[in-house]
């Protein structure tokens, strides 16, 4: 495993104390591995206008957060279209995955769809 890969649900879980997600940060922690999500994955759970969801902005300042661009906007939606799926956050999270990458993610049946079409062979793990 060389990273950990976040979505949405991931973020939520983290927010929600689940021990599962828990596990898998320290885990990632332990193992100096770095921590990698979207923009996208970002604006899909934050809702703090005033110092409510200090937790999660503790962890965001330790995650790479990789921003949406106008060419992996259009390798998401060429994703999609080879996929069959529909949820564009879901692919521009798929991009960032690498091989050997570990995904944690609270749909991994579309994770695994996206991911099988780019050919990246990486462990889905359910949150």
């Amino acid at each position: 495993m060389t990273r950990l890969v976040l979505d949405a649900g991931a973020l939520v879980g983290f927010e929600r104390a689940d021990r599962d997600v828990a596990a898998a940060l320290e885990a990632a922690w332990k193992a100096e591995l770095p921590l990698i999500t979207s923009a996208m994955i970002v604006a899909q759970v934050w809702r703090d206008s005033g110092g409510r969801q200090a937790a999660l902005a503790r962890l965001l300042a330790g995650v790479e957060i990789v921003p949406v661009d106008d060419a992996s906007a259009r390798a998401a939606g060429i994703l999609l279209g080879q996929s069959g799926t529909s949820d564009a956050v879901d692919a521009v999270v798929a991009l960032l995955v690498e091989d050997d990458d570990r995904l944690l993610t609270s749909d991994p049946d579309d994770m695994n769809r996206l991911l099988t079409t780019l050919g990246r062979r990486t462990t889905i793990v359910r949150c």
